[in-house]
């Protein structure tokens, strides 16, 4: 977004269209309102720009819930918007901790000021993009205790805040149409900032979830976050906001609620043993904190083949941390000879898991050319260090 269309955008007329729009369902409706609204006399960039943010907007519902219908956004920084329900625990560190007044460095569009500001902490949002901080303050406006700067983390003054929060841009800059930088050092601000800061106060830190582990300091608690199945993010924890103890956990959040595996480091292994009845996939956020091991042993499972992060057991174990399967039959992993099985049993609809194996499953599916009215679902895998293709069902 330009900032000529920002400013046309809060302008009274402006912010009333906006707000008059119907809710946004698909790009065929877009093109009947757009002509609606060139009729009443609209400009075409006001048009264009009010129905960007209407989409944004429906977008946003799975982050933000209501309140994306009153918020703005920019494509980019929606994108790299923390969802409310994990700005809500991040903003719960800081609140346990007993930190009241809290920099929010590199703040986007402000879902996690947001957060903080609902928790009565007292939060200087700081974003270096005018019209991303410009967004920011319409965002924040509802909340007194919040406060929205145009500048940079490296610049900001730090003295009158007693902890700080970092979502470094790890995106080009832009609004829209921006590349993932997979370099760390090209972050905004850099690690070694972070990091540097983390020396002189308690600071959290939202990271990507893959990014490489031994970047992570000795002295943080690292939080992997996985939300309805999604690994969202790596939360790194100093200082106050790191709890005693825990060096390394894996945080799943569902609508049955949240379940967190922790440790003080990373756990060993378990071992690897014969092929069960059951089989089980770890969560993605165990399998970045590297608690497969501890999993395993909750399970009474074992590993299905060293290096694999699959799991296999004799008894069905309900569990927030992993998708459990049961083992209906191991199939030929050869290619011909599994679309041959898989044809046999009259299987046209196949979902195609891998772990530990070369196969891209969309090209694999389309070679197979199966047709038939029953679905499946494969493993391919290695078992005992062996190439394996296993036919499974979900548990319930």
């Amino acid at each position: 977004m330009e900032r000529s269309e920002f400013v046309e955008l809060l302008s009274p007329e402006g912010l009333r269209l906006l707000d008059s729009l119907p809710p946004y369902r698909s790009a065929t409706d877009v093109v009947r309102v757009v002509a609606d609204l060139r009729k009443q006399g609209h400009s075409p960039g006001l048009v264009a720009t009010v129905l960007t943010q209407n989409r944004l907007r429906a977008k946003a519902a799975a982050k933000f819930g209501d309140f994306a219908r009153r918020m703005l956004f920019t494509e980019a920084g929606l994108e790299q918007a923390t969802r409310l329900r994990v700005a809500a625990l991040h903003a719960g560190r800081f609140q346990q901790a007993g930190l009241t007044r809290v920099a929010d460095l590199g703040c986007g569009i402000g879902g996690d000021a947001m957060a903080f500001a609902a928790l009565d902490i007292d939060v200087k949002a700081v974003d270096a993009d005018e019209v991303t901080a410009a967004i920011a303050s319409y965002n924040l406006a509802p909340f007194p205790r919040a406060s929205v700067e145009n500048g940079t983390a490296e610049t900001t003054e730090l003295g009158d805040v007693d902890a700080a929060y970092l979502d470094p841009a790890r995106r080009t800059s832009g609004h829209s149409d921006t590349r993932r930088l997979t370099d760390p050092d090209d972050y905004s601000p850099s690690l070694d900032f972070a990091f540097g800061l983390a020396e002189r106060l308690p600071i959290g830190i939202k990271l990507g979830p893959g990014i490489d582990r031994e970047l992570i300091p000795a002295d943080a608690e690292a939080q992997w976050v996985s939300i309805d199945g999604q690994l969202v993010e790596l939360g790194l924890w100093f200082g106050a906001l790191a709890r005693d103890g825990i060096r390394r956990s894996a945080l799943v959040l569902d609508a049955d609620g949240a379940a967190e595996m922790s440790a003080d480091a990373d756990s060993a292994d378990a071992e690897t043993g014969t092929l069960g009845e059951y089989l089980y996939e770890p969560n993605g956020a165990v399998i970045r904190a590297r608690l497969i091991g501890d999993l395993a042993r909750s399970l009474d499972a074992r590993m299905l083949s060293d290096g694999i992060a699959w799991l296999t057991a004799d008894a069905p174990v309900s569990t927030p941390f992993a998708t459990g399967f049961r083992v209906l039959e191991q199939l030929p992993f050869a290619e011909k000879e599994l679309a041959r099985s898989l044809k046999a049993r009259g299987i046209g609809t196949l979902e195609i898991k891998k772990r530990g194996v070369d196969v891209d499953p969309a090209t694999l599916r389309k070679r197979l050319g199966l047709k038939g009215p029953k679905s499946a679902t494969v493993v391919l895998t290695r078992v005992a260090g062996r190439h394996s293709a296993l036919l499974v069902e979900r548990l319930g």
